[in-house]
């Protein structure tokens, strides 16, 4: 199981020149790294110094990179969704529609850009995947498609059944499945048993969502105040996808971050990073940290069942700034333009909310 590291960050604040660093650095120390990049215009590959193509090349020792093109990720997509409908149905209707014709519509390329990541995960044949991406919330909502597409599933699922409709096409559930799929399905698993490969897909990425050790991002900015405020935003926006910020890279030829940075980021670490010049890469990736060391940084979200309280970490907001609502067995937070829902234990569920308060930088919910 290979971990992803990826790095958030105001634009021209150099995360794509620090995720070339810590590729090398890696690679350096022994750990078999793949760089995937987002950007598919040239200019990763002049930064790169070589010409990086649509599938994982190596061009260093332990060192693969792949530049992630839309349009073939989606032509192998597509293939699979083909496999998917043929496995179901008896007589599939998408064989006649080609993944060379399909263009790419807004959100595909995140999308895309999580599977090739997941499956390149599953080769095997990598330590680290350190993935190159917008760096805003773009990035972080692509994080977020497993727990948004699960809770979907779970919660239209059980609106279809509980509907005037759903209860209405019961009766003829049996022997229309009989005679259009494979199988035969009561009405009670037809919204399930298509989605189980998907569900499985989708809880074991939000299992390495929650875990540091599979999935961390850094934040990446300068001395400039609108870098640092970005920088300060995206981490709380991270907490709302659950995923875990490990620190903050300082890009700057300053020295060490002043004391008011250091308050501005606590409790995160800091490393104060040189700025690269030419083709020297060697202070930078010296004064890298060490990465892949994350078991400090502060959770997203813990449920404590003895004291009946849910903690979410949200750095960087005000109660002015978050909305909490709570229908049926979840509490939905709002915060940095996402929208979270947190699915309670059995214990907890069904509670209503009887207190919410700020507390260093936590949102303390009681029930």
């Amino acid at each position: 199981m290979a971990q992803l590291l990826t790095f958030l960050g105001k634009g021209g604040v150099g995360r794509t020149t620090i995720a070339i660093a810590a590729a090398k650095k890696l690679a350096g120390q022994g750990a078999r790294v793949l760089l995937a990049a987002q950007d598919p215009s040239p200019a990763f590959g002049v930064l790169l110094g070589a010409t990086p193509s649509g599938d994982p090349q190596t061009i260093e020792a332990n060192l693969s990179v792949v530049q992630l093109q839309s349009t073939l990720l989606l032509e192998k997509a597509w293939e699979e969704v083909k496999q998917l409908e043929a496995k179901y149905l008896r007589s599939p209707t998408l064989r006649n529609v080609y993944g060379q014709e399909l263009s790419i519509l807004p959100g595909m390329d995140t999308a895309l850009a999580l599977n090739a990541i997941r499956e390149y995960n599953k080769s095997g044949l990598y330590d680290v995947i350190i993935y190159d991406g917008s760096g805003h919330l773009t990035e972080l909502r692509m994080l977020g498609i497993p727990e948004t597409a699960s809770w979907y599933i779970r919660r239209f699922r059980q609106v279809f059944l509980d509907s005037d409709l759903g209860q209405a096409i019961s009766p003829f559930v049996q022997p229309v499945t009989a005679a259009i799929f494979n199988t035969s399905w009561s009405f009670d698993n037809l919204a399930e048993q298509p989605t189980n490969e998907a569900n499985s897909l989708l809880n074991d990425g939000k299992a390495a969502i929650a875990d540091p050790s599979q999935i961390a991002v850094y934040l990446v900015t300068t001395r400039d105040r609108a870098a640092q405020a970005m920088a300060k935003y995206l981490w709380g926006s991270a907490q709302q996808v659950g995923v875990t910020v490990a620190g903050v890279l300082l890009n700057s030829s300053e020295g060490a971050p002043s004391s008011e940075v250091s308050a501005e980021f606590a409790p995160l670490p800091i490393t104060s990073l040189p700025q690269r010049s030419g083709d020297e890469w060697q202070p930078l990736i010296d004064a890298l940290p060490n990465l892949r060391e994350t078991t400090n940084a502060p959770k997203p979200l813990s449920i404590d069942v003895a004291n009946r309280q849910v903690r979410i970490f949200l750095p960087g907001f005000d109660k002015n700034q978050v909305k909490l609502t709570q229908y049926g067995p979840e509490i939905t937070v709002e915060a940095g333009d996402q929208r979270r829902n947190i699915e309670l234990p059995a214990s907890l569920r069904g509670q209503g909310v009887k207190g919410a308060k700020f507390q260093d930088g936590y949102l303390i919910v009681s029930f």
